[in-house]
């Protein structure tokens, strides 16, 4: 692979002063990272340049057939100072395994972790220094053939944009409310469920919009085959603390393999929880929720990183979890995962990747 060249914008913008009004997803940094795929010749032209408008065929196989997947990810500033991200190599993985999915390119797995650090790096000024705050990095990938026709694609764009961002929820970490859904779906074993693609977040917007309506946050999913089995929520995995023990729906093909999802399992069965990955009924959950068994119910992902729910409602009967207040070990696994994020705790998984 070629060496990453590097533009440097000759406009910088003005940094954000009030690190408390960062929002999610709304400020972006003064550089990008770039290259392009064509069949036969593989990624070529790797560069950083000023972040800007991507020029783009109208033809483009993304905008007619949806080829397109993306990540997300974080660089922290540590106590310390340095700059680091959290399991960048299970995200790039994650990546290549969506880009199967959707007929795109694979990345060179030790070329795309130099981009992310190069640009991270060069942005390094960039990465707030807040409590709570971080750099997001947001990696995708879409396929640009310049014709229509329905086939797999033979050339693809691959870019990384940054922003820094605050709590993705307004509200913090305080408790949130989830209707669960039993119309529509999210996705379907042997479809793109497992792939982290633009289409199955399209796919979950109108039962958003309608729990939004009605006063939830998230909408809890069902599968889409039986509408029995929990499967995520909102734009998150989901577990649950029933009578003592962890249980989160298993990774059937239709439900997103979480970093963080994965994070949580393996710091919960170190501090000697049983955790269960398997199909858990919605009949099951609402059970233990009027039974008082349901202790606590928490969704998992990079943006909140742990997000504890607080009530619960199903065909109109709501439940309340938790008295409403974050439960014990919800904020056991914030206090921890942030804290090896930002380098107040050891990070004795070797999770973290250190930037510069």
């Amino acid at each position: 692979m070629e060496e990453i060249r590097i533009v440097r914008t000759t406009a910088p913008k003005e940094k954000p002063k009030d690190e408390s009004k960062l929002g999610f997803g709304q400020i972006f940094t003064d550089h990008m990272f770039i290259m392009e795929y064509a069949e036969g010749k593989g990624w070529h032209d790797p560069r950083i340049v000023p972040f800007g408008d991507i020029p783009m065929n109208p033809a483009a196989s993304v905008l007619h057939y949806g080829t397109e997947i993306f990540e997300g990810m974080k660089a922290y500033r540590t106590v310390s100072g340095d700059i680091r991200m959290f399991r960048p190599q299970e995200n790039i993985r994650r990546m290549n395994n969506s880009a199967e999915r959707l007929c795109l390119p694979q990345l060179d797995e030790a070329f795309a972790l130099k981009a992310l650090d190069t640009l991270v790096e060069l942005e390094k000024d960039w990465v707030p220094h807040s409590e709570g705050t971080s750099l997001y990095l947001r990696p995708f990938m879409y396929g640009s053939d310049p014709h229509l026709g329905v086939h797999a694609v033979h050339n693809a764009v691959f870019v990384i944009i940054c922003s820094p961002v605050g709590a993705y929820y307004a509200e913090g970490i305080n408790p949130v409310k989830i209707i669960i859904e039993s119309d529509d779906v999210r996705a379907v074993r042997g479809g793109t469920g497992y792939a982290k693609c633009g289409g199955n977040y399209a796919a979950s917007l109108r039962a958003g919009a309608r729990a939004e309506k009605k006063g939830y946050t998230q909408v809890l999913w069902l599968d889409g085959v039986e509408r029995k089995y929990i499967e995520e929520v909102g734009s998150m995995n989901v577990m649950f603390k029933v009578a003592g023990k962890i249980v989160t729906p298993a990774l059937t093909g239709s439900v997103l393999p979480g970093i963080t999802r994965k994070s949580c399992i393996e710091l919960l069965r170190s501090w000697g929880y049983e955790v269960e990955e398997r199909l858990f009924s919605v009949d099951e959950l609402t059970r233990a929720a009027a039974d008082g068994t349901l202790e606590e119910a928490w969704g998992t992902g990079t943006a909140a990183v742990v997000s504890p729910i607080g009530q619960l409602c199903y065909k109109d009967t709501e439940y309340v979890v938790s008295g409403g207040q974050i439960g014990e070990i919800t904020q056991k696994l914030y206090d921890n995962l942030t804290g090896i994020q930002w380098g107040k705790e050891p990070d004795t998984f070797g999770w973290c990747h250190k930037v510069c």
